[in-house]
């Protein structure tokens, strides 16, 4: 499992509030990776393929963990991923997982956790405005249209 510096999950942090700068910062440090995650995280399939064959197999796991599937926590416990796997239970409204980030001194495991929660639940919002639900209609049309 590759090692990440508090430095770089903040990056991946700020890149899902949208911060251009942090974003080009994860590409030039060759941190794609986190890219994939968030679009992992927001159900893109090649981004999930993209992390299994980069063997970020943990990445992929905390993707999957964050919408409670349990063998990817298990996966993550077993891996010794623990501030993953806090990570992901956090998001998942485990308030003691975020006290026990914060008492190991992982604060920037709590704002990443904030910063997916907060993509979450504008994805959320994106889909259910009128907008977000006649665009969707049209893609279901477009899937049966073949």
């Amino acid at each position: 499992m590759r090692h990440y510096s508090t430095f770089a999950i903040e990056q991946f942090g700020k890149h899902i509030h949208g911060d251009i700068q942090a974003f080009n910062w994860l590409i030039e440090n060759n941190y794609r990776e986190f890219i994939a995650t968030l679009d992992a995280i927001r159900d893109d399939k090649n981004a999930f393929k993209f992390l299994i064959e980069g063997k970020h197999f943990e990445l992929a796991a905390f993707a999957n963990a964050i919408w409670d599937d349990t063998s990817a926590f298990k996966f993550l416990i077993k891996q010794k991923a623990f501030d993953w796997a806090a990570c992901a239970n956090f998001i998942n409204g485990d308030d003691k997982a975020e006290q026990a980030l914060l008492a190991a001194g992982k604060r920037h495991y709590v704002a990443l956790a904030h910063a997916i929660l907060g993509r979450i639940h504008e994805d959320g919002d994106r889909n259910t405005s009128p907008a977000g639900v006649i665009k969707n209609m049209l893609d279901f049309k477009k899937a049966f249209q073949k």
